[in-house]
């Protein structure tokens, strides 16, 4: 709650001196606005207190904003009730959370990835995956135990970003006869240089590579590893970075 919280206060900030956007749906002017700075609003629903709360996307981010009932001033976050009871979770869960889930995990199964465990393995994990990257060599090391006994199998979206290597190697293991392979090999030997670029690179790899780093940017990520994984409740989580200890149990499960 308290990274939502920071969240959203910092988002508030950013939006000071709002304008009216000329291509805004239908909404009250100052909901509008709000689309006019990268706000994407997905329906209304019902609130106390006289107001109607929105809710809305901004950086692949669940926000709620409430529409006061003179419909002149908005509230940007959660709603509260006198029990602590958070009022936005639930509107934001049905009318974004949930159909945001479905549309970016379809995106994923659509990218350009290398299976790395069982097809038939309960748990599916996606993450961006660039070949020079230090954390995403961790993050595969780290994650062994469960490929090895099929309970995850990780789907590595590959990206060519951190280095000038980084493309070719990316499209060599794409290229490879056996990807997983190519990638396992890659990985077990990532810190003597691993595998040798691809030069060139062919023109349908490198729309891969290139489709790969326009969908991560459009899921909010600039850094690698990103990880995309489903919660307990089927709700996508994301986390960038290699995962702690404790973090890693609660993207890949149970060992």
């Amino acid at each position: 709650m308290q990274t939502r919280l920071f969240f959203l206060i910092a988002f508030f900030c950013s939006l000071l001196g709002l304008t009216v956007g000329a291509h805004a749906k239908d909404w009250p002017a100052p909901i509008k606005a709000f689309e006019a700075h990268g706000v994407e609003v997905i329906g209304s629903f019902d609130a106390p207190g006289g107001l109607t709360g929105y809710a809305a996307v901004h950086q692949h981010q669940p926000i709620s904003l409430y529409l006061t009932a003179d419909g002149m001033h908005v509230i940007v976050g959660p709603m509260f009730d006198n029990k602590g009871t958070d009022l936005s979770e639930e509107p934001l869960d049905r009318l974004v959370s949930k159909p945001l889930t479905e549309k970016t995990w379809k995106q994923l199964e659509s990218s350009t990835w290398i299976a790395d465990g069982s097809k038939k393995a309960p748990r599916v994990v996606y993450v961006f995956t660039d070949p020079n990257c230090p954390y995403c060599n961790k993050f595969w090391s780290d994650a062994r135990p469960w490929v090895k006994a099929d309970k995850v199998q990780l789907r590595h979206v590959m990206v060519g970003i951190l280095g000038p290597t980084s493309p070719g190697k990316a499209a060599a293991l794409l290229s490879a006869k056996d990807p997983a392979t190519a990638l396992s090999q890659h990985e077990l030997q990532q810190t003597s240089g691993g595998l040798k670029p691809l030069n060139p690179i062919p023109a349908d790899v490198r729309a891969q590579l290139d489709a790969n780093h326009r969908l991560m940017e459009q899921l909010g990520s600039s850094a690698t590893p990103t990880i995309f994984y489903l919660d307990a409740s089927g709700r996508l989580q994301k986390m960038q970075g290699a995962p702690s200890t404790e973090m890693l149990t609660k993207i890949l499960g149970p060992r």
